[in-house]
C-alpha cells in the first residue's frame, strides 16, 4: 500500500494542497490509503481532474467529499456543515483526530477556507452547475450533490407534489357508510380515535399516502382495509373493471412477510354488508413482489424495464417496509407511475433507513408526530370516517405533504404494561433515562438486561445458549425441537412437518449485532456461539473442518437466487433426512419456508446455496422486516457512528414476546439512544409542499 512507502516529507503540506490540484491530489490518495476515504471517492476525483487539469484544489476536495457522504447515505455535503466540523466528513478510527504520518487533516486544510471562497471556486468549475445543465456536480445554495442524487431528489419531489396538489374528488358522506362496515365501533374504550379508519379515508382521496406506526399498529391491517374501499369504489362505478393493484416490498424477505400477512387476512376480512362482498375480496391481491420485480430490474445496470417512457399498468401499487426504500429506489418507482396512479407507502418511521443513500420516509414523515393537518382535511376526515382530530394535530401553517400521512398511534402487540412497548418508546423519544429506568424495572418479564465483561463472557453464552426460559428461549431451544421430533417415517409430509417445527422454533430467538466485524461482530460471535454448541454437545459437525455443513446449522441467503426461489434475507436450518434415492441412507437438506405458503417447506441441496452464511447472529440491518419471539441485541464496548437511536428501536421491535440487552458499558447503550441518524437531504426540507 502506498501507506507504507509515502515518507511523511514527501506528503504536501496544507499550504502545498491548497496551491494545487495535484498536491491535493496526492493527499486525497494518503486518506484513501488509510481507508479514510473509499477507493470509489479517490476515482472520481480522479476522473474530474482529468476532465479539468486546472481544477481548484477546493473543488477537487469537495468532489471526494461529496462522493464519501454518499457512501455513508447522504444525500449532498453541505459546505457550511463541512467548514464547522471537517474531519466528521471522513471515515477516521476511533482514535484522537491527530494527524499520523504527516498526513494533512481536513480541519487543517480548511482552515483559513471562508464559505465565499469554497462556494465561488466550485461555480467556476466546469464540473459544477446548478442543475440546469448536465454536470458531475450541482451546486445548490450552499449544498453540493453528485448530480444523479440531485436529481433523483427533484424528481421524487416533484412527482409526489403533482399528486398532492390534485386530490382525488371523493364525496365524503359517500365514504361513511362503507367505512363504517369495514371499521365497526371498536370494543376498546381506551382507544379515543380509529387512526386506522382515518389513515382509510385520506388513501380513498388521494393518489399519494403515508401509512406509518410502530409494530402493531395495524398497517397491513389497515392497508388491506384500503383496498377493500378501492375496489368497492371502483366496482360500484364501472361494474366487473376492478383496479389493477400491485403489491410490493423492497427485499425479498420483507415480501414473503407481507405475502403471508395479507393472504391469511384477506381470507377472513369481513366485508359486512357491502354489495358484491365476494367480488371485492377476490380483488385484492395476495402477491407481494419486491420492487425489482415489479420494475422489471436489468442485470448488471441501475436501469429498469418500466420507467418513465413504458409505465406500470397499473392503477395502484403498495410498498410495505418502505423505511428500506433508498432515494435511487424511490425515484425509479415514481418514474415508472402512471400520472394516474396511486402509491401508497407503509412503514415504521423510526425505523433504521436504507443501507444504500437516502432517508425517503423519514423525510416524508418528519412531521407525522404533530398531525400538521388543516382545518379543511380535518373536517373532510371527519365527516368521512367520524372521527374527530385532536385539535393539537391541527396546523397553523399546514403543508400539502401533511394532508396526506397518517400514523397509527395505538400498538395491538404492546399495552401500557409491555415492558418491550415501554423501552421502543423511550428509545424512539430519546429519553435515555426513561430507557435506563425501563431496562431496570423489567423484572424478568419480557425485558432483559445482561451485564457482560467482554464479547467471550460465559453469562453472554450461556444465555444466548439457553434463553431465560419458555417465553424467552435460547438457541438449545430449537436443537431440542429438532430432536424430539424428528419422525421415524420417512414420509414428506412427516418430514414437511418436522422442518417446520423446526423452523417454528428457530423463529424463537436470534442473536443481533451493531456491528459486523470486531469481538462484538457478527463473525466473531457466529464462531463463538458454535463452538459452545459442540463442546455442549448440541450439535456435531463430524469432527471435520469448521464452518461445514452440519445439522442444525441455521442459514441466511445473502443473495437473491430465482433459481431456487430463495430471497436475500431468508432463514433455514440444515436437517439430516432420508435419500430419495435410497432412503437407508441419509443426506443433509436446508429447509425454508415457501415463498407462496408459509405453512410449507422449500428443501434445498446445501451445495446449491452458493451466497449463504451461518446465522447464530445477524446484524440489525439483517434482521428489518423479520420477528422473532426472543431477540438478544449486544453492544460493543466502546462508541461507534453506527450505535443509533434508530438501531435499538429496531433490535428491540424484531422482538414480539422477550429482549434481552447485552452490554459491557451501559454508557454505549445511553449515547446510542440520544444518537440519532441525521442523513442530509432537501426532500421536502422546510418551506417546500
Amino acid at each position: 500500500m502506498a501507506e507504507a512507502i509515502l515518507e511523511p516529507r514527501s506528503l504536501p503540506t496544507a499550504r502545498q494542497a491548497l496551491a494545487n490540484a495535484g498536491g491535493m491530489l496526492r493527499v486525497l490518495e494518503a486518506w484513501a490509503d488509510r481507508r479514510w476515504l473509499r477507493d470509489l471517492d479517490l476515482a472520481l476525483a480522479q476522473t474530474l481532474l482529468r476532465r479539468e487539469p486546472i481544477m481548484s484544489p477546493l473543488v477537487l476536495l469537495a468532489t471526494a467529499l461529496v462522493s464519501h457522504q454518499a457512501g455513508r447515505g447522504h444525500l449532498l455535503l453541505n459546505l457550511a456543515s463541512v467548514l464547522a466540523d471537517p474531519d466528521a466528513y471522513l471515515t477516521l478510527p476511533e482514535a484522537p483526530r491527530d494527524a499520523p504520518g504527516g498526513v494533512v487533516m481536513p480541519s487543517t486544510l480548511l482552515a483559513a477556507t471562508d464559505l465565499a471562497g469554497w462556494r465561488q471556486a466550485l461555480q467556476q468549475s466546469i464540473a459544477v452547475s446548478n442543475g440546469s445543465t448536465r454536470t458531475p456536480l450541482v451546486l445548490r445554495h450552499d449544498d453540493l450533490y453528485l448530480h444523479r442524487y440531485w436529481q433523483h431528489e427533484r424528481r421524487i419531489e416533484d412527482a409526489v407534489t403533482r399528486r398532492l396538489l390534485d386530490p382525488l374528488p371523493i364525496e365524503a358522506e359517500i365514504l361513511r357508510p362503507l367505512l363504517d362496515q369495514l371499521f365497526p365501533p371498536t370494543a376498546r374504550p381506551d382507544v379515543d380515535t380509529d387512526w386506522q379508519k382515518i389513515a382509510c379515508a385520506l388513501c380513498a382521496r388521494q393518489r399519494f399516502a403515508v401509512i406509518t406506526g410502530g409494530p402493531g399498529t395495524g398497517k397491513t391491517t389497515t392497508v388491506i382495509r384500503v383496498l377493500a374501499l378501492l375496489q368497492a369504489q371502483a366496482l360500484s362505478e364501472a361494474p366487473g373493471r376492478s383496479l389493477r393493484i400491485r403489491l410490493a416490498a423492497p427485499t425479498g424477505k420483507a415480501a414473503a412477510r407481507l405475502n403471508q400477512s395479507i393472504a391469511a387476512q384477506v381470507q377472513n376480512l369481513d366485508l359486512g354488508t357491502l354489495h358484491d362482498a365476494d367480488t371485492i375480496r377476490a380483488a385484492i391481491p395476495t402477491r407481494v413482489d419486491t420492487l425489482h420485480r415489479l420494475l422489471g430490474s436489468r442485470p448488471d445496470t441501475r436501469h429498469f424495464a418500466f420507467d418513465r417512457e413504458r409505465r406500470l399498468p397499473v392503477d395502484v401499487v403498495v410498498v410495505d417496509e418502505a423505511s428500506m426504500i433508498d432515494e435511487a429506489m424511490m425515484a425509479a418507482l415514481i418514474d415508472a407511475l402512471p400520472e394516474s396512479a396511486r402509491l401508497i407507502l407503509l412503514g415504521d418511521k423510526d425505523q433504521l433507513a436504507s443501507v444504500e443513500a437516502g432517508a425517503v420516509l423519514g423525510s416524508l414523515c418528519a412531521r407525522a408526530e404533530t398531525g400538521g393537518y388543516d382545518a379543511a382535511t380535518a373536517a373532510w376526515l371527519q365527516t368521512a370516517s367520524g372521527e374527530t382530530l385532536d385539535p393539537a394535530l391541527i396546523a397553523s401553517e399546514p403543508r400539502p405533504l401533511e394532508q396526506a400521512i397518517v400514523m397509527l398511534r395505538y400498538s395491538h402487540r404492546f399495552d401500557a404494561t409491555s415492558g418491550i412497548g415501554n423501552l421502543a418508546r423511550a428509545i424512539r423519544n430519546g429519553d435515555a433515562a426513561a430507557a435506563r429506568t425501563t431496562l431496570g424495572q423489567s423484572h424478568g418479564e419480557d425485558l432483559h438486561a445482561i451485564a457482560v465483561d467482554n464479547a467471550d463472557d460465559s453469562a453472554l453464552l450461556d444465555r444466548v445458549l439457553h434463553g431465560h426460559g419458555p417465553e424467552a428461549p435460547g438457541y438449545v431451544a430449537c436443537l431440542d425441537v429438532l430432536r424430539a421430533q424428528r419422525p421415524e417415517s420417512t414420509d414428506l409430509a412427516d418430514l414437511d412437518a418436522w422442518a417446520l417445527a423446526v423452523l417454528d422454533a428457530q423463529a424463537g430467538f436470534q442473536l443481533l449485532c451493531a456491528l459486523r466485524s470486531g469481538p462484538f461482530g457478527v463473525q466473531g460471535l457466529n464462531e463463538r456461539i458454535e463452538t459452545a454448541l459442540i463442546q455442549g454437545g448440541h450439535i456435531d459437525v463430524g469432527g471435520e473442518l469448521r464452518h461445514q455443513w452440519y445439522e442444525g446449522r441455521p442459514v441466511i441467503v445473502t443473495a437473491n437466487d430465482y433459481n431456487l426461489g430463495l430471497r436475500n434475507g431468508d432463514l433455514g436450518v440444515t436437517l439430516r433426512v432420508p435419500r430419495t434415492d435410497d432412503p437407508t441412507t441419509t443426506a443433509l437438506r436446508v429447509a425454508f419456508h415457501r415463498q407462496d405458503d408459509a405453512d410449507a417447506v422449500h428443501w434445498v441441496l446445501p451445495s446449491r446455496l452458493q451466497r449463504c452464511e451461518t446465522v447464530y447472529a445477524m446484524t440489525v440491518h439483517k434482521s428489518q422486516g423479520s420477528e422473532f419471539r426472543h431477540t438478544g441485541l449486544i453492544l460493543p464496548d466502546t462508541p461507534s457512528p453506527v450505535l443509533t437511536r434508530e438501531l435499538l428501536y429496531t433490535a428491540v421491535t424484531r422482538a414480539s414476546r422477550a429482549f434481552t440487552l447485552f452490554t459491557s458499558q451501559p454508557d454505549v447503550f445511553e449515547g446510542a439512544v440520544g444518537r440519532q441518524i441525521q442523513r442530509a437531504s432537501r426532500l421536502f426540507a422546510d418551506g417546500d409542499a
